[in-house]
């Protein structure tokens, strides 16, 4: 299911979230635009509770403001944190607001997932949150998944929540309706608009389907969905 697609450079996301970052530290105006986010959130850190109870070592890909990792850290205070992100300034903010909250090592990484320096075989937990729908094709989601498997302890788990597309066309239509509509709804015409066009210069979602064969193939003994709604899921993969 390659697509050839004109998007965003990883250069251009990083300078574009470096403007985002008072939205993205603020959960009522940074997640108005993704259905159900309190209730993704919540279900990731309970899942990691129940899956890896003991764990030590968190990675947060893409960690924008921190949300995710503050979110875990109320079921695992002093855990280790590494904190992963293209933009300086989303990093800045999120090592503050972590460090503020945690009792372990906050480690900040600036960089992609692709290339970064990270130590693999080490976490306990990887969480990557509205951050893979910018993986631009098969090679490129071979890759990086392969990579979040090698990062991963065995047993290990990994936690995703993410834009998401349907692959029947029909499907596909429907819920890009409905989205537009919830986000119209809930933000108002300008707002919708902004987010869609967002979507549409740097967004290559995929489907929660080619996700779960992917990872699968990878390795991952354990896959399994959490929630979706419209054109969003969250799900869980263990090593």
């Amino acid at each position: 299911m390659d697509e050839i697609t004109n998007k965003r450079t990883v250069a251009e996301i990083g300078d574009y979230f470096d403007g985002e970052v008072e939205r993205f530290s603020d959960l009522t105006r940074g997640q108005a635009s993704i259905k159900d986010a309190r209730l993704m959130m919540n279900l990731l850190a309970e899942t990691a509770a129940v899956l890896t109870p003991d764990a030590r070592n968190l990675l947060d890909i893409g960690c924008g403001a921190g949300n995710q990792t503050l979110n875990l850290l109320r079921v695992f205070p002093a855990a280790d944190c590494t904190l992963l992100d293209i933009s300086p300034a989303m990093l800045a903010r999120a090592r503050e607001r972590v460090s503020a909250a945690a009792r372990g090592r906050v480690i900040p990484v600036e960089g992609d997932l692709r290339d970064a320096p990270l130590p693999a075989g080490k976490f306990d937990l990887i969480v990557a949150a509205a951050v893979l729908h910018h993986l631009r094709d098969d090679a490129d989601r071979t890759s990086a998944f392969t990579r979040i498997h090698s990062l991963l302890k065995e047993g290990g788990v990994l936690l995703v929540s993410d834009l998401i597309r349907h692959d029947n066309a029909k499907i596909e239509a429907l819920f890009k309706v409905r989205q537009e509509k919830f986000l119209r709804e809930a933000l108002g015409d300008a707002e919708a608009e902004r987010i869609m066009r967002s979507i549409e210069e740097s967004d290559t979602p995929c489907s929660v389907e080619y996700q779960f064969a992917l990872l699968r193939r990878i390795g991952f003994r354990e896959v399994g969905l959490l929630h979706k709604n419209l054109v969003f899921c969250a799900y869980y993969a263990k090593k």
